[in-house]
């Protein structure tokens, strides 16, 4: 089995505030090996886009604080690494992919220009192979016309066609890992499945790993081989996504499944799940998730369970529901 790519092990994450350091992240353990596509689930709050940020070494310090636990990027710790050699990774070896395109892209630079630009940092090449890379990427990421497209500024172009930019921006310098974060969430679906589709046949054609955030199980479904589900901080289960759909262990993935549109039964309503995510650092002992949990037992509100394998040692959940289960069987 080949070795890890990204491996994350306790990390722990905390911002600054007036009411003293808030865990944004609280131990968060999440690999990727290379070529693969991992899903990294939660709703708003949860501390996904938090650890990918930190992957990144793109938090602010202060108030963002790395409060332990490691980062290590084809065996190298990114935790402690100068701010000099992060330069050479970000864009290089490690991209990322933002939510909304346009507040990633520079109003005053062409697409061509942004593309070129961040070759040319990363590359020894001159302007006019950069300009020529510039329009064979966006060709690259199914944009049509891409000698005249590469002249366009960002606002000329719509919301699909920014993100296919981004993609071509953070694709250009071949990085062996690409993190995006909720990229599709903007966009309608139609033009969501070509987004989808086009980041699978990079990743075919390229052996790019993606780490994919998102909110949307349906996007995990559809592009993602392995999912991490994240809640308040932590991990709550993870496994290969055939086992988590067929048989989710957590009854926070569990309440995300229920949530997701059926064609084949008819609802008066849609499934959501009661209460909301808390405030960071606002539960401090037991499961996270038990004031929102229906089978929420003393134990759960009294001790935070560890990350458990059943049957399948792959497939892991943090709930003491399952524990007990499996020590009474």
């Amino acid at each position: 089995m080949e070795p890890h790519l990204l491996e994350i092990v306790d990390l722990h994450t905390h911002f600054v505030t007036e009411r003293g350091e808030i865990p944004a992240v609280d131990g968060v353990d999440l690999s990727i090996r290379k070529g693969e596509i991992v899903g990294v689930v939660g709703e708003s709050g949860c501390g996904k886009s938090v650890t990918s940020l930190s992957v990144m070494r793109l938090l602010p310090q202060p108030p963002g604080k790395y409060a332990g636990g490691s980062i290590r990027f084809k065996g190298e710790e990114l935790i402690h690494a100068r701010e000099k050699r992060m330069k050479q990774i970000r864009g290089n070896e490690i991209s990322m992919i933002f939510q909304e395109p346009m507040t990633s892209l520079n109003p005053l630079l062409t697409v061509g220009e942004q593309i070129m630009e961040t070759l040319r940092v990363h590359l020894p090449i001159g302007k006019k192979e950069a300009a020529a890379r510039a329009v064979d990427m966006l060709r690259k990421v199914g944009i049509a016309r891409a000698e005249s497209i590469v002249r366009s500024y960002p606002h000329q172009l719509s919301g699909g066609m920014r993100q296919r930019v981004m993609i071509a921006i953070a694709l250009c310098c071949e990085p062996e890992l690409l993190i995006a974060d909720e990229p599709t969430t903007a966009l309608d679906v139609t033009i969501q499945a070509q987004i989808l589709d086009l980041m699978k046949k990079l990743n075919r054609e390229t052996g790019t790993a993606i780490m994919m955030i998102t909110h949307d199980l349906g996007v995990v479904a559809e592009i993602c081989e392995r999912v991490v589900v994240m809640y308040a901080g932590k991990v709550v289960e993870e496994g290969a996504v055939k086992d988590i759909f067929a048989n989710p262990r957590h009854p926070y993935t569990q309440g995300l499944i229920r949530s997701i549109p059926s064609m084949n039964e008819e609802r008066s309503r849609l499934y959501s799940i009661p209460g909301q995510v808390p405030k960071p650092g606002a539960i401090s002992q037991g499961c996270r998730f038990a004031p929102r949990c229906e089978y929420a037992m003393d134990i759960c509100r009294a001790q935070l369970p560890e990350l458990i394998a059943g049957a399948n040692a792959a497939h892991r959940s943090r709930c003491w529901l399952n524990t007990t289960q499996e020590v009474a069987n």
